[in-house]
């Protein structure tokens, strides 16, 4: 991978990228290219999405997409950050939600929103980020939304951390339920209701009372769509409060 190249491209608004100049007058433009390799990606998953099928999709030559990206490897870099940056969250100086927490929602909702709209992001690595304009506006947004509530400098980058990291597994574990869904052309209520019969003949009360007693509570009382999203607010909530009292 031409790491350098790769950060060319995913920062080319600052005029710096290279555009193919021999020739004709260029038929594509980069970020048409980057459109095309989402859509295919978003019908049916980044790791089948090959150069060839993006060039017939567009009607041009293989050949001529290297001409505007160097491969697949920079090209994946470039929709990473491409559905990243459509999360669309305020940047510094524009308007945004009044009070810390509303903006850590707003930047939570918005995450899990862009991994259901793109499961195949969930296969990117947050270990090893793609350093582009999608992921820097993500993380200025949090460290600006926890800045100011009183915590000292290393606290606020951890409090940031904690938040990317929670947000970002949930919206995996999302995309992930969304690719499963799409594969399968079945849902993950009538998943668990095929298996019925575990609950009715295998499932022991006696050695589960805890979940026994929940279930019998109304403790599962929600379709899967909504107890996992019952489950990513609760904890986001408690993440949040336990910030607050740290401040």
């Amino acid at each position: 991978m031409d790491f350098e190249r790769s950060l060319e491209l995913l920062w080319r608004d600052r005029g710096q990228a290279r555009q193919p100049t021999r020739g004709r007058k260029p038929k594509l433009t980069l970020d048409r290219v980057i459109a095309t390799a989402v859509a295919l990606a978003d019908g049916a998953g980044e790791a089948t999405v090959s150069m060839s099928q993006i060039a017939k999709e567009l009607d041009v030559g293989t050949m001529t997409l290297y001409t505007y990206v160097p491969g697949k490897t920079e090209l994946l870099d470039l929709m990473v950050d491409s559905v990243l940056a459509a999360r669309d969250l305020p940047g510094p100086g524009e308007p945004r939600p009044d009070g810390w927490r509303e903006r850590v929602r707003l930047y939570a909702d918005r995450t899990l929103a862009v991994y259901r709209e793109h499961p195949w992001l969930r296969s990117a690595s947050s270990v090893r980020p793609v350093l582009g304009p999608g992921l820097m506006a993500g993380q200025e947004y949090l460290i600006a939304a926890v800045a100011d509530i009183g915590l000292p400098p290393r606290e606020v980058t951890a409090a940031a951390q904690s938040i990317e990291v929670y947000v970002q597994a949930n919206a995996a574990l999302s995309a992930e339920t969304a690719q499963i869904e799409q594969r399968t052309g079945e849902s993950t209520d009538a998943w668990w209701g095929q298996r019925s019969v575990f609950w009715e003949k295998y499932f022991d009360v006696e050695r589960h009372p805890a979940m026994t007693r929940m279930w019998e509570s109304g403790g599962y009382d929600a379709d899967s769509c909504e107890a996992a999203y019952d489950t990513f607010t609760f904890g986001l909530e408690r993440l949040l409060d336990g910030i607050e009292a740290r401040v």
